[in-house]
């Protein structure tokens, strides 16, 4: 499997990287098409780099034209600790002037699973109206066993051709998840990875020598966007 790699020192030089390429496509999204979307990832790796985009960077970012979408949310109250959108809330949203109806959370008061997805899908399709979800930016993360979004080996989900997004139950705390699909994942304009720490470099070691990626075990490996599939690494997970 050929990986477009950058590979950085540490996760300050990597999440500056990373903005430096995220305000780029902000410019040119909203020079196209007066608004540019984003779909964040809870995780380690990315709260460092919503913390710089929340300071030094906040400036250089025309929030009202920015949308945030979340990648997948686990199912609990907003405000529990292993929410994406708690952490990005902390990190990101309520230190920089983005207006409330440009946020999209997963709406995880709902009564089930399946409502919330339903629920966020309705959301996803108002933005993109009668377009395809091309969405411009998603940022996403990688688990040591191959996961991405919470797109785990074996779920159902990675056939999934006509739903957006979808309730899943994965190995992983806490089970129940809204996560989207590849119908919406394959449409990415642009896909970013953030991938540290030596436990990835197995993983990653497992996808450069992917030889067929579209029955790969590794959900990672499956993932054909459309455009660009950048792979952002730190030191310790580069093998």
């Amino acid at each position: 499997m050929k990986m477009d790699e950058r590979i950085f020192p540490n996760l300050d030089a990597l999440s500056r990287a990373v903005l430096e390429e995220v305000l780029r496509i902000v410019r040119d999204a909203v020079a196209q098409r007066g608004r540019c979307s984003i779909a964040l990832s809870g995780g380690h790796s990315p709260a460092k780099m919503y913390e710089l985009w929340s300071g030094e960077y906040s400036a250089r970012t025309p929030w009202d034209k920015v949308h945030l979408f979340w990648g997948d949310e686990r199912y609990v109250p907003q405000d529990d600790p292993l929410s994406n959108f708690r952490m990005a809330r902390e990190c990101l949203i309520s230190h920089v002037p983005i207006p409330a109806a440009n946020v999209h959370p997963v709406p995880t008061g709902l009564p089930t699973p399946e409502a919330a997805a339903e629920a966020y899908e309705s959301d996803l399709r108002k933005y993109f109206g009668s377009a395809q979800p091309a969405i411009d930016l998603q940022l996403q993360g990688l688990g040591v066993e191959g996961h991405t979004a919470s797109l785990f080996p074996g779920s159902p989900a990675l056939d999934e051709q006509e739903r957006w997004v979808a309730a899943v139950e994965v190995s992983a705390t806490p089970p129940r998840r809204i996560t989207f699909t590849p119908v919406v994942l394959n449409r990415g304009l642009n896909t970013y990875f953030l991938v540290t720490g030596k436990d990835k470099r197995e993983i990653l070691a497992a996808l450069r020598s992917e030889s067929n990626p579209t029955t790969s075990q590794y959900p990672a490996a499956r993932l054909q966007p459309d455009g660009p599939v950048v792979w952002f690494l730190d030191s310790l997970a580069a093998p």
